[in-house]
């Protein structure tokens, strides 16, 4: 069974960067898409960027233009740069991955937009 496990997040003033990783071990069979979701504070969890197997990217509206999600397939690695932070980027970001049959969730990681 896959277990992903993010890193990358933190504390960040608005305007910075911040680059999200997310290690996928096991052996995946049939991937459709992996993708980074978020939860904010009393909020429902969203769907912030996707990747499709093919390579097919899409954004939120409110990412589009500031955040870039990429795989390394060769590190088993999922990305997601994000420019231009803002303080409602605030969440915890969770890595998704979606096979076939199976969908699994990382654990999350904590990304705060202060000053």
């Amino acid at each position: 069974q896959v277990q992903l496990v993010e890193s990358g997040g933190g504390l960040v003033q608005p305007g910075g960067s911040l680059r999200l990783s997310c290690l996928a071990s096991g052996s995946i069979v049939s991937m459709r898409s992996m993708a980074w979701y978020r939860q904010a504070p009393g909020k429902q969890r969203e769907l912030a960027a996707i990747i499709t197997s093919g390579g097919y990217t899409n954004y939120a509206d409110s990412v589009k233009g500031r955040f870039t999600i990429s795989r390394d397939n060769a590190k088993n690695t999922l990305y997601l740069q994000m420019n231009n932070l803002k303080p409602e980027d605030t969440a915890v970001y969770y890595c998704n991955l979606q096979e076939t049959f199976l969908t699994t969730w990382g654990q999350g990681t904590q990304v705060t937009v202060s000053s």
